[in-house]
């Protein structure tokens, strides 16, 4: 009756497991957000919607070679190596070893005057071979906690590397855009410099002819001049652009693709993919998955410090076999065996353990605190982008009436002053107003793509976690 009692109390004692259970946090949140969206299903990768081909090689080249896409794998076998390590700590460990030596004892040595006095050899060949166990018992769920602390960690370092995927197929995206975005202003920059060249033609003729002031040759040349040192800016911009997507792709800056240099129109913001639900946010997000992971490991943790409170019992043995001369070692004379019990136990250092439990403590508390601020940040991202998003595509259309009333009005006053109706002050202001305007479009248009992107980071849509 002894060892049944003594096995049933053993596995009472290893169901124990100390410190407080982990319950996700929740965080109050809208049924819905604030600023009405249209939100796309999440069918295909969701840098596709923008229809550009050459999007979509950027963003599947900077996912297979980006280096922070390389260091964060790195961390997930480091995390998948620390939560393998801390399961194995709760199985018993087994080791061999075998020796072989030769020793030659001083006869000026007690131990060696002893041995010849009692005729035993000064010299021999020792020869050992066996094995060796441990086991540390988890009777009150230290190890088990760690283990599961070390899982949690593990889950974090996925959803880690999921968010920076997703950050750098934005961040690729984010680039191509301002590029495109850029090179569409440098397009107007020039358009309209050809366009001023022209009148500077003709009012130089004029000129000549003694039918204007030079004033207005000067006034006309002073407008050309501003429009071209407005090129080189966005020049240097379009290079920066270049080398940014360079190094996002895993390339030397300064190596640029021949497809990003041909200007081409700027692809029309989609509608994001995600959910529309505020709480699928702690689902959805790759880094909200990896902060509320990171809370269930400090959870653990606090468990692991409360079981140095109790004591640490561990078991060992040993068989193996020696022999001098290296004759019968595997015989039953040269057997050799023990067994031991050890206790560890923290029994006059509870304040070290108290404090221990204390910073434990508050580490689960920062981490719950970081979590609940990551989610609130998070849903601040998607109103911001949302807002962004629909109040660009609103501009865009006023943009696009303006433009093509200023485009009528800049040609309507440049045949008038052909007929000497109207002043060159008239056709300078109506210059200036197109161009700004046409300006304000590429612009307009830029972020607006740049907020669809900004809205599919931020909801997490198109991204699945593998946590």
């Amino acid at each position: 009756m002894r060892l049944p009692l003594a096995l049933a109390a053993t596995a009472m004692l290893a169901a124990c497991t100390v410190g407080p259970d982990y319950r996700r946090p929740e965080v109050a949140l809208t049924p819905r957000y604030q600023t009405p969206a249209a939100i796309a299903p999440v069918d295909v990768p969701w840098w596709t919607r923008f229809g550009d081909h050459v999007l979509d090689g950027l963003v599947t080249h900077a996912l297979a070679q980006n280096l922070d896409i390389a260091a964060a794998t790195a961390r997930i076998d480091q995390a998948r190596g620390a939560a393998r390590a801390a399961g194995a700590a709760l199985l018993p460990t087994v080791g061999a070893a075998g020796s072989a030596e030769r020793d030659i004892t001083s006869l000026q040595t007690p131990i060696g005057a002893a041995a010849h006095e009692l005729r035993l050899p000064r010299d021999y060949a020792l020869y050992q071979a066996g094995a060796q166990a441990s086991w540390e018992i988890d009777l009150f769920g230290g190890l088990r906690r760690g283990r599961e602390a070390a899982r949690a960690d593990l889950a974090a370092s996925l959803a880690s590397a999921d968010a920076v995927r997703l950050s750098v197929a934005a961040e690729t995206a984010d680039a191509y855009l301002q590029l495109r975005g850029l090179q569409a202003r440098l397009a107007v920059a020039e358009d309209e410099l050809r366009t001023e060249k022209q009148l500077v033609d003709l009012i130089r003729q004029q000129t000549g002819q003694g039918l204007v002031a030079d004033r207005e040759l000067n006034r006309t040349l002073g407008e050309q001049q501003g429009i071209e040192a407005a090129i080189p800016p966005l020049r240097a911009a379009i290079q920066g652009q270049i080398n940014r997507l360079a190094v996002l792709t895993g390339q030397q800056a300064g190596i640029g693709h021949a497809e990003l240099a041909q200007a081409v129109a700027i692809p029309v913001a989609p509608d994001p993919s995600g959910d529309i639900e505020p709480a699928e946010l702690m689902r959805r997000r790759p880094d909200l998955v990896a902060a509320e992971r990171q809370v269930a490991a400090a959870n653990a943790r606090i468990g692991v410090a409360i079981s140095d409170y109790y004591p640490h019992v561990s078991l060992g043995g040993l068989l193996g076999f020696a022999t001098v001369g290296g004759g019968g070692l595997f015989t039953g004379d040269a057997l050799q065996a023990g067994a031991m019990g050890g206790l560890r136990w923290r029994l006059f250092d509870f304040g070290k353990v108290d404090a221990e439990v204390a910073q434990a403590r508050g580490h689960e508390a920062e981490a719950l605190a970081r979590y609940r601020g990551a989610v609130l940040r998070a849903t601040e991202d998607v109103e911001d982008s949302l807002t962004r998003l629909a109040e660009g595509r609103t501009e865009i259309a006023l943009r696009e009436r303006q433009v093509a009333s200023l485009t009528r009005s800049r040609d309507q006053a440049r045949q008038a002053y052909a007929g000497g109706v109207l002043a060159l002050v008239d056709v300078l202001d109506a210059d200036r107003a197109l161009l700004d305007a046409s300006d304000r479009l590429a612009t307009a248009r830029t972020d607006t793509a740049r907020a669809s992107v900004a809205a599919i980071r931020a909801l997490g849509g198109g991204w699945e976690t593998r946590s």
